[in-house]
């Protein structure tokens, strides 16, 4: 049978331990389009399953199991190549660059004409109400436009799923719910799966997915 080209992501027996300590074990699947929730106190292993995926886990730890999305296998495959969108408490954008250069750094190369790339950042950037800054300094931005230029550098880079530390931690409440229901609109139109991890119960029934818990409040 043919392998479903647009599956999504499957986490098949993923075990994550430290210094011989069992941190996590789980299973799922994220159809396209889909948010899967982990959630869990600190120290139970909800950055290091994100860093697993990603293909970067530290040394320190121990993986097993299998990832794989659509019909590829990546549990081998480098973390360049895995095509993985992150978005972490902090933007962590370039200060040395202008809002423009830290979108053209995210766009993907295989747009190699310079007036193509110009525009596709100009178009991304009025996507999100930030309609002539690509000259502005990241430093002169507000937290929100922080994070929307942040989101639009990983979906110019095309990425195949989407993984999220706790993206929404550091804003004001007001700001936190913009911030959310724009990043997982732009996930489900872009169809892609996405992992979050979260501490806050209303990030999870936001994300309106399933619901891992670990750690020792999976026990409760």
């Amino acid at each position: 049978m043919k392998p479903d080209m647009t599956d999504g992501l499957h986490l098949e027996a993923i075990s994550i331990a430290l210094n011989g300590r069992m941190l996590l074990s789980l299973s799922a699947h994220v159809r396209p389009g889909e948010i899967l929730t982990v959630m869990g106190p600190s120290g139970s292993g909800k950055s290091a399953l994100l860093a697993a995926l990603g293909g970067f886990l530290d040394p320190a730890f121990t993986a097993s199991g299998r990832i794989r999305i659509d019909a590829d296998d990546l549990t081998s495959v480098a973390a360049e190549k895995r095509r993985c969108g992150m978005l972490f408490q902090d933007p962590l954008l370039f200060p040395h660059l202008s809002v423009g250069g830290n979108l053209l750094f995210g766009l993907t190369p295989s747009i190699v004409r310079r007036d193509q790339r110009r525009r596709m950042v100009e178009q991304a950037l009025a996507d999100v109400e930030l309609e002539g800054f690509f000259d502005r300094d990241p430093a002169t931005l507000s937290g929100g436009q922080k994070a929307r230029v942040a989101l639009q550098r990983v979906m110019l880079s095309a990425p195949r799923l989407l993984l999220l530390d706790e993206p929404f931690s550091k804003l004001d409440s007001g700001l936190r719910q913009q911030t959310r229901n724009l990043i997982f609109s732009r996930a489900k139109s872009a169809r892609l799966p996405v992992v979050l991890v979260t501490h806050d119960q209303a990030d999870a029934e936001a994300a309106g997915g399933e619901i891992l818990v670990i750690g020792e409040e999976a026990g409760r």
